[in-house]
C-alpha cells in the first residue's frame, strides 16, 4: 500500500493530518500499539517541521508486511548544519512558531530515537528530505 499527502507551509490548522490518517490505518490493520506510537511520533514531528519551516512538501508512505517507509520532501530553506540540527534543543523556528508551542528543537532527535532507519539530506536554499523506516515485525496481515 502507498499513500501521498501534500503539506502546506504555515498551515498549522492541518499539521498532523497525515500522521492521524496513518495512525487510523495502522490501528485497523492490527499493528502493535508500541509500533504505532513510534510511527506517529516520527511522522508528526517531520510533518510539523514542513509546516513550520518550509513553503510546502510531500509525504509518501509505503506500507508492506515488514516495514512502514516514510519519505518527506520539502521545498524550503534547507538545513545548513544537519549535525547541529540533530542536537536536542537546537531550533531555527521563528518566534511566531515558538509562540504556538512548536519549535522546541526536539523534532529531529525524536525522529532519530524512534526510527529503525533515518536518513536526512538537505541542500540550503532548496529543501530537505527525510527517509524514515520502522520495522513492523510482521504485524500487518
Amino acid at each position: 500500500m502507498s499513500f501521498e499527502y501534500k503539506v502546506t507551509g504555515g498551515d498549522f490548522t492541518h499539521a498532523g493530518y497525515a500522521s492521524s490518517q496513518v495512525k487510523k490505518m495502522l490501528k485497523q490493520l492490527g499493528v502493535d500499539s508500541t509500533i504505532i506510537k513510534r510511527v506517529v511520533v516520527c511522522l508528526y514531528e517531520a510533518e510539523v517541521n514542513i509546516v513550520a519551516h518550509a513553503y510546502d512538501g510531500v509525504i509518501n508512505i509505503v506500507l508492506d508486511a515488514d516495514n512502514i517507509f516514510m519519505k518527506l520532501t520539502d521545498n524550503g530553506p534547507g538545513i545548513a548544519d544537519i549535525e547541529m540540527a540533530m542536537q536536542k534543543g537546537y531550533s531555527t523556528a521563528s518566534p511566531e512558531v515558538r509562540e504556538m508551542g512548536f519549535g522546541a528543537g526536539m523534532g529531529l532527535p525524536n525522529i532519530s530515537a524512534n526510527a529503525d532507519r533515518f536518513i536526512i539530506t538537505s541542500e540550503p536554499g532548496r529543501g530537505t528530505s527525510l527517509e524514515i523506516t520502522i520495522n513492523l515485525s510482521g504485524t500487518v496481515a
